[in-house]
């Protein structure tokens, strides 16, 4: 089935088989990589994109379901070489490992700091709570989310 979508900013038309997830369209048809299958069961998060605003495992979203949508991805979040300030935010507090996770978070804290710029603490955690990372065990996460909104991030 013909579907079209805006992803990062640009439209796309595509054939997609009613069955096929966005994740898979979005890494095998149109190359953007930074959303992982950790888990395929949206467990874990690393798959998050932007559906309309809204974080969603894309591995849980059919790709019919993206007819008329705007996917945001990780990968619109930096230009020119030029990291986005909630990367910048993640490097300076070693918030990253593996780095397998990062993409999803870093989706995951964009949605939340532009609905929500001085998030407390325990809206981070909520937020982040879709979320899993096996590696550094979270408190540089919220230390990078909470530097990138004392700068006004989002």
């Amino acid at each position: 089935m013909l579907i079209t979508f805006k992803v990062n900013g640009e439209t796309v038309q595509l054939d997609v088989k009613p069955n096929e997830t966005l994740l898979d369209v979005l890494r095998e048809k149109l190359y953007l990589t930074g959303a992982k299958e950790g888990c395929g069961n949206g467990e874990c998060g690393a798959c998050t994109v932007l559906f309309n605003g809204k974080p969603v495992n894309s591995c849980l979203v059919l790709a019919p379901e993206a007819d008329g949508a705007e996917i945001t991805t990780v990968e619109a979040f930096s230009a020119d070489g030029k990291l986005d300030p909630v990367q910048e935010a993640f490097i300076e507090e070693g918030a990253l490992q593996c780095g397998f996770c990062t993409p999803g978070f870093i989706v995951s804290v964009k949605a939340l700091l532009k609905r929500n710029p001085k998030p407390s603490r325990e809206d981070i955690i909520e937020a982040l709570s879709g979320n899993l990372c096996r590696c550094t065990g979270y408190s540089s996460i919220i230390k990078a989310v909470e530097r990138a909104a004392e700068r006004g991030a989002e």
